[in-house]
């Protein structure tokens, strides 16, 4: 560590968060990708929480790493272009901040790659749709409905129970499923 003798004292003091912490960071996103972390490898301050919410904890290992990763390299980066070191710092604290606020959101995004978001008619029991084509009265017949089903549309099969035909355009609710056909309500 020669290079850092005869530095300014603040700068020095960038270059000792920046280098253990990246190394860190880097030995963290190796292991990570090998399957040794990731969100649930995280080390908790508060306690009381399970893991499935570790990756959302403020207080936590990696979102340090995350905040004087940002924090230091900033500070090396900017360090000549900013003569107002004051400025220097708080502008380092912010890019530290945002570091932290990217990391929820790749984390946030990542961890939508997992949910099931495969259909299932169970899914459409209560809820809303819009009758597409005419649906005959008393389950004579059988008519069509477009259901919005987490967050994707759906064309699907619906008959009523009731004496009168649903028009189309009409709201039904969907009360439940016999064969994979919705049985509706007119709303």
């Amino acid at each position: 560590m020669e290079f850092l003798e005869g530095l300014d004292p603040l700068l020095k003091s960038y270059w000792y968060i920046a280098l253990p912490t990246s190394l860190f960071f880097l030995l963290q996103t190796v292991l990570t990708f090998i399957g040794f972390g990731g969100a649930d490898a995280d080390v908790d301050i508060a306690e009381g929480h399970d893991s499935a919410d570790a990756p959302f904890e403020l207080f936590s290992l990696r979102n340090l790493i995350n905040f004087l990763l940002g924090f230091s390299w900033t500070g090396i980066s900017l360090y000549d272009s900013i003569e107002n070191k004051t400025v220097l710092i708080i502008l380092s604290v912010a890019v530290g901040i945002i570091f932290i606020g990217l990391f929820f959101f790749l984390i946030k995004q990542i961890l939508k790659l997992g949910e099931d978001n495969s259909f299932k008619f169970e899914n459409t029991i209560n809820q809303t749709a819009t009758v597409y084509l005419t649906i005959p009265e008393s389950k004579s017949g059988v008519g069509k409905v477009q259901i919005s089903v987490k967050g994707s549309f759906h064309e699907l099969q619906a008959m009523t129970e009731a004496s009168e035909k649903i028009a189309t355009g009409s709201l039904v609710k969907i009360k439940s499923v016999e064969n994979n056909i919705l049985i509706v309500d007119k709303l």
